[in-house]
């Protein structure tokens, strides 16, 4: 997933400043993700869960990440597409199946953004593998939507 933010970045990276912002956001979040799972650079072999205030601190990214596609990024899509709807009919096609991935973000952190050190933490991997396809297929959606920001501001 890193590697496909990286190819982003290259490929959209300062036609807009909303591009920026919404691809660093999705990069920090990717990274916090890497740490928590223990996926390479970070440690690949991790054996205990993540502490308490890690699993948190993401919980807190993921929300900003997903508020801030809802609220900030899609509307400049639509709003910056208006002109021949472009934005509009890809909005209406990408929008339900974003929100299917913000009801997986969301189920998570509430399983998950406010535990304590007794919680039982059982499953814990097998959700967080699940929330990390959910943001690969959230990420897919969202690069045709930057697409089409970006073809509006060429």
């Amino acid at each position: 997933m890193l590697n496909k933010v990286e190819q982003a970045e290259q490929k959209w990276g300062g036609a807009h400043d909303a591009i920026d912002n919404w691809i660093d956001a999705r990069k920090a979040l990717l990274v916090e993700y890497c740490r928590l799972a223990g996926l390479p650079p970070f440690d690949a072999r991790r054996q205990a869960l993540p502490s308490k205030e890690s699993v948190e601190t993401f919980c807190e990214m993921l929300m900003d990440y997903v508020s801030a596609g809802h609220f900030e990024f899609y509307d400049k899509i639509v709003d910056g597409s208006q002109a021949n709807g472009a934005g509009k009919q890809l909005a209406d096609e990408v929008y339900p199946k974003i929100s299917d991935t913000t009801e997986q973000a969301l189920n998570f952190n509430d399983c998950y953004a406010d535990i304590d050190e007794d919680q039982d933490m059982q499953g814990f991997d097998k959700h967080l593998s699940e929330l990390g396809q959910a943001m690969e297929e959230r990420f897919e959606l969202e690069d045709r939507l930057i697409h089409t920001l970006y073809q509006d501001h060429l």
